[in-house]
């Protein structure tokens, strides 16, 4: 599987896309070295109308177009935490039920997981371990 990926910064407001393919082993790479703290940290120094997101980064596999952002965040205590979101095809009902099922892609959100575990499920996501991913977000 290969993967592009997006980022956005506090400071810019703009989100900054990278269309060239990257390997699973680059995304956790790229995931693990960003500097979280520094780009919140520099968020926090920046006047309201200057600030426009908190630190991101979604990786998007090319060949099935499911993606798995990690948003940073600082809790009350100004420890990093994150903020998980996964895009998948997932069956929904139409009208109710009343006109069956059919597969959408579907956004999900989990929040408060520090950089190890959100590194973890990650890596589940780039190896293709979707069921154990999809586990972690049922409500």
């Amino acid at each position: 599987m290969t993967y592009k990926y997006s980022i956005c910064h506090p400071d810019q407001k703009d989100i900054e896309y990278r269309n060239t393919p990257i390997s699973k082993g680059e995304v956790l790479q790229i995931a693990k070295n960003y500097p979280w703290l520094e780009k919140l940290k520099a968020g926090d120094n920046l006047k309201p109308e200057e600030f426009h997101y908190n630190p991101s980064l979604d990786f998007n596999c090319i060949e099935n177009n499911r993606s798995f952002c990690l948003t940073a965040n600082f809790d009350e205590d100004k420890n990093l935490e994150f903020s998980l979101w996964y895009n998948r095809p997932k069956k929904v009902r139409a009208f109710f039920g009343l006109f069956g099922e059919k597969e959408k892609m579907v956004v999900e959100d989990i929040r408060f997981f520090g950089l190890d575990k959100s590194l973890e499920h990650l890596e589940h996501f780039v190896n293709g371990e979707y069921a154990v991913v999809e586990k972690l977000f049922e409500k």
